[in-house]
């Protein structure tokens, strides 16, 4: 396995290879989070790079990483810890943006435009959003909250991520990691020990309950979505929300209750073999014997962390989703 990191100097515009300690973390989510690179170097005397330096991470000729220091913390001992982020980390600025007639697509080009961030593969999510008023919100929620609406209105999920300097919207109907049926498994082989959870505590509705402030009547339009069978089983458990113009408030109702009336399956698997093209919002093939049940279906993964050093790559995955046979 050949890794190569390369750190730049902003004042000399050369790039340099520092000696890591303790190897390199890189952390992808799939949502909401900038993707992460931490490592250890040892303090010279004559600094090689700074706070906005740029961070290119490779292994065996592919690219995994390229963002910009953040972060340096020094100890007694002359160690730095270095922390890393790519291009989404901007998107934590906040604005206010009023839009109509626009898909979620077209949105994440609106802001990438305004901001000066680079595009790469823009997938075109279709769905257009009547309109929309985003008050002093960070640009992360702005786009999630278009995706949303995209997802629950034509139940397409979309994964936004940084594709080594270029941000990348992608259908997560492309992002299995494989090649026709080639696909990377995780199974008892491939990881050392997995974490299973089942839950109603989060995320879990079957009550839908929406509201919209209807200038013309003057009234309060309610609209509600509820599965009576689960409410007999677990209870009351009620999502609530307001409505913008041109929402259609019992279809919304309606499909978040499709997308929240059922339990959240989590499984952790930690330090499986690593795979490079794994990342947060990749689907992944798993088959496991999780005593009482079995997993043979893909995830989604939510989160992953890559760590490697001289010789090891592993993994650690937080995975959702994938009904249990």
């Amino acid at each position: 396995m050949e890794i190569e990191l390369l750190v730049s100097n902003p004042v000399t515009g050369k790039a340099y290879i520092p000696a890591v300690q303790d190897g390199i973390e890189l952390t992808t989510e799939r949502r909401g989070t900038a993707g992460k690179l931490s490592f250890k170097v040892l303090q010279d005397k004559t600094p090689l790079f700074s706070e906005g330096s740029a961070v290119r991470f490779s292994v065996d000729g592919r690219a995994m990483f390229f963002g910009f220091v953040f972060t340096q913390k020094r100890d007694k001992e002359g160690i730095i810890s270095v922390t890393a982020y790519d291009q989404l980390r901007y998107l934590m600025a906040k604005d206010t943006y009023v839009y109509e007639n626009k898909t979620a697509s077209q949105v994440i080009k609106m802001i990438a435009a305004d901001f000066g961030l680079n595009l790469g593969v823009i997938e075109d999510t279709k769905y257009i959003i009547p309109s929309r008023v985003e008050d002093n919100e960070s640009l992360f929620d702005i786009i999630e909250n278009a995706l949303d609406l995209t997802l629950m209105n034509s139940k397409e999920m979309f994964v936004l991520f940084d594709d080594c300097g270029k941000l990348t919207l992608k259908n997560i109907s492309s992002m299995g990691v494989g090649i026709g049926n080639n696909y990377l498994v995780i199974d008892e082989e491939t990881g050392e020990n997995f974490d299973y959870s089942s839950s109603i505590d989060s995320e879990t509705y079957n009550k839908i309950k929406l509201s919209y402030e209807n200038e013309e009547t003057g009234k309060r339009d309610i609209y509600i979505a509820q599965n009576s069978a689960h409410i007999n089983e677990w209870g009351v458990l009620q999502y609530y929300d307001t409505l913008q113009k041109g929402e259609n408030g019992q279809a919304k109702a309606d499909a978040l209750l499709q997308l929240y009336d059922k339990k959240s399956r989590n499984l952790k698997i930690t330090n499986a073999l690593g795979d490079t093209r794994v990342r947060g919002g990749s689907m992944v093939a798993v088959n496991l014997d999780l005593g009482d049940i079995a997993v043979k279906n893909f995830m989604l993964v939510e989160k992953v962390t890559h760590k490697f050093s001289i010789d090891e790559h592993l993994m650690n995955l937080t995975l959702r989703g994938g009904e249990i046979a």
